[in-house]
């Protein structure tokens, strides 16, 4: 792993590079599960606005040498803890997925802990995988960024590893 990975919270200039990431059409179709329209900033800005107010999310930025590479954010769905994140596509495949995420896990502490993964995204099960989450259910969701119902892997954290 690398050392030049960090976490800090959210500053408002990151918001734009936030932006600017759910652009790519690549990344959208491996996340999947996405915001209907990528390119509305008024919808992007009023869903920030929403998770950036809201004392029981729990949300950081992920630096690369102190440059915005993605977020990652730990929240409730469906009453069960939950974490997620979003790298830009041009920081994938350098270890900084997995480093955010075990740096995180030291931050959003509760356990168990959820994620979700389509389950063709295989490099975003693997960094699951890596930080000691496993696969425990699937499910079924319509994914905005396919048009179309996908399935995806349900992942469970009992305790880091």
């Amino acid at each position: 792993m690398t050392k030049d990975v960090s976490l800090r919270p959210v500053e408002v200039d990151d918001l734009a590079i936030f932006f600017e990431q759910q652009l790519d059409p690549v990344a959208n179709y491996m996340a999947a599960f996405t915001v209907k329209e990528p390119t509305d900033r008024a919808a992007f800005d009023a869903h920030w606005a929403k998770i950036l107010g809201d004392e029981h999310i729990l949300i950081r930025t992920i630096l690369l040498e102190r440059q915005v590479a993605g977020h990652i954010e730990f929240f409730e769905r469906f009453g069960q803890p939950e974490i997620s994140y979003w790298l830009g596509k041009r920081f994938w495949g350098k270890g900084i997925a997995t480093e955010a995420l075990a740096l995180f896990l030291g931050v959003a502490k509760e356990r168990p802990l959820y994620a979700r993964a389509a389950k063709d995204n295989l490099a975003s099960v693997r960094v699951l995988e890596k930080c000691g989450f496993s696969v425990v259910a699937e499910d079924t969701g319509y994914a905005n960024a396919r048009g179309r119902e996908v399935e995806e892997f349900i992942l469970k954290l009992v305790e880091n590893i």
